[in-house]
């Protein structure tokens, strides 16, 4: 597909509060990074690409870490309090601004802190999940890229039907633990596709990776004839969710690349390497912003998608 290039990205948004604070030259900043993956292994590194894009763009723009700035890291579980703990500690380090993938966790870092900024890599519906109030005026401390269009959720349902002209049930499989806004607004625009199609929806969460054999077991009994999954940043069951779609030969179709490289039929959603790799030299606008109040988000109006399939898995 072709590609279209943001007018806002996220390494010119990370910048904006660290231009912002005027330190004397020299000074080398301090960026926390709430992460689930052990960035001290470095075969859970290696695949993050659009972690590696985004380092990359920083340098591009002058930002070398070791040089003049710093990551401070904590990992963290799938958990909500483990998240505010390591926002909790990384205030008490006096970072200048801290990094996080997706809306959920940066709403749940800002009910620690309301000063220092946080910048999202990729998230879902800030506006419509009612995490900041608009686009151009977030109104907080949260700033960063949105890569959500409610016709995904429906484009995806689409594909499905696509698949199996016969369809009638497709199962949604998430994580328990949602933002309560953001669930509303993927709900909504799955549902409003759904009905549009005639297909009719199975919500189907899990919390471990123990409770998986149970969701698909409800799956197969209400006779559901394919899986719609929810990505988050949390999810690292990718394995143990296919290997049960295909015992149950169940055709899989998931919101990110990642899970069509692993198995799953088709992985359709944003590509994060393009929409947080790309710096534009407009960033030096932005970099006068005097707070993430007056910082407007970037967002994917017009959109570069990763559609990746694969042959099903026997």
């Amino acid at each position: 597909m072709r590609l279209i290039v943001l007018a806002v990205l996220v390494p010119s948004l990370l910048l904006i509060p660290l231009a912002a604070r005027a330190q004397p030259t020299g000074k080398v900043y301090h960026v926390g990074h709430v992460t689930s993956v052990d960035f001290d292994q470095p075969e859970q590194v290696v695949d993050l690409r659009h972690w590696h894009a985004f380092v990359q763009a920083l340098r591009n723009l002058g930002w070398v870490e070791g040089k003049n700035f710093t990551f401070e890291r904590r990992m963290v579980s799938t958990m909500r309090i483990s998240v505010q703990r390591a926002a909790e500690d990384l205030v008490r380090s006096k970072v200048d601004v801290i990094v996080v993938l997706g809306g959920a966790r940066a709403a749940d870092i800002q009910q620690v802190t309301r000063t220092v900024p946080i910048v999202t890599l990729s998230a879902g519906d800030l506006v419509g999940s009612g995490i900041v109030a608009s686009l151009a005026h977030p109104g907080g401390n949260i700033t960063g890229m949105q890569s959500y269009t409610p016709e995904i959720m429906g484009k995806r349902l689409q594909m499905l039907r696509e698949l199996n002209p016969a369809l009638a049930r497709v199962a949604v499989l998430r994580r328990y633990l949602w933002h309560a806004g953001i669930l509303a607004v993927y709900q909504t625009a799955t549902e409003a596709a759904a009905q549009k199609l005639g297909l009719k929806l199975h919500y189907v969460h899990f919390n471990e990776v123990d409770d998986l054999p149970a969701a698909f077991a409800e799956i197969r009994k209400e006779r559901d004839g394919a899986v719609l999954i929810w990505d988050d940043p949390v999810i690292s069951e990718l394995s143990q969710i296919l290997d049960l779609a295909v015992k149950n030969r169940l055709p899989t179709i998931a919101d990110a690349g990642r899970w069509a490289t692993v198995g799953a039929l088709i992985g359709y959603g944003p590509t994060r390497t393009n929409s947080i790799g790309r710096p534009r030299p407009t960033w030096t606008a932005f970099s006068r912003a005097p707070s993430p109040v007056t910082c407007p988000l970037g967002s994917r109006r017009r959109s570069s998608w990763s559609a990746i399939s694969r042959p099903p898995r026997r």
